[in-house]
């Protein structure tokens, strides 16, 4: 399974996505509003703002809630301004860390990136650093106890999609980011209810390390995770299969 998909298996494991919707919800509100900003507020028109509303809706959040996010955007309502800022870095082991944020100050931005990173044995990286090990893809992840892997790579493959793959729990299926929307739309008109769907990034080669420090880059992206300015984080860090978190 690739690192991000048994990550995010790992944090429903141990409720972490459940106990902090509220911060999800805060950082999907940002994204819908950028998004609306920088493209209008027509989903129709705007590939980012719809691909926002479309992980949105996949997470519940009420639909007030994204018309509100939009309208802010849009300008139509007062709200915050918004600078999206990347970092790069390095985690124990030479794990790559691409950290995405959205952020209406940055100095407090960079000065929490880069302490959690140090406190934790991490590093900051120059631009450029590592960001050449990633690339952009649409991720779909279906749940493999309500789907056979032969039913989703029949219906993927007409759609385009440019992988599909079955890890046990989990039925993976990416696909170019330009192509994301039309594959994510077009598998759920067939019938099939994703588990999630994001557009993110996904290291060409990982990185395989032992349990202790798997253990440890997990805290940091973990500690990362739950900065309030931070959309995403990206790794190349390879979780094994057999891998269990200490506290589950």
């Amino acid at each position: 399974m690739s690192g991000h998909s048994k990550w995010a298996t790992i944090k429903h494991k141990k409720g972490i996505a459940d106990a902090k919707r509220g911060q999800a919800f805060t950082k999907l509100i940002k994204e819908i509003s950028v998004a609306a900003k920088m493209g209008g507020s027509d989903p129709d028109s705007n590939a980012r703002l719809r691909t926002a509303i479309i992980k949105a809706r996949a997470d519940n959040m009420p639909k007030d809630n994204i018309e509100r996010a939009i309208k802010k955007g849009a300008g139509e309502m007062e709200g915050s301004t918004y600078y999206e800022l990347t970092y790069e870095g390095y985690a124990p082991g030479g794990v790559a860390l691409i950290v995405d944020t959205l952020t209406d100050n940055k100095n407090r931005t960079a000065a929490d990136v880069r302490s959690t990173l140090t406190k934790l044995g991490g590093s900051l990286g120059t631009s450029g650093s590592v960001s050449y090990l990633f690339q952009t893809k649409g991720v779909i992840t279906y749940d493999a106890s309500t789907y056979s892997e032969d039913d989703i790579f029949e219906a993927a493959l007409d759609l385009g999609a440019e992988d599909v793959s079955n890890t046990g729990d989990v039925i993976e299926l990416v696909t170019e980011a330009s192509d994301f929307v039309s594959v994510l739309e077009g598998m759920q008109q067939k019938g099939f209810t994703e588990s999630s769907a994001e557009v993110t990034k996904i290291a060409d080669t990982t990185v395989s390390l032992d349990l202790e420090k798997t253990r440890k880059v997990l805290k940091i992206i973990e500690r990362l995770e739950d900065l309030d300015d931070v959309q995403s984080v990206a790794s190349n860090l390879d979780i094994p299969e057999d891998y269990t978190d200490e506290d589950e």
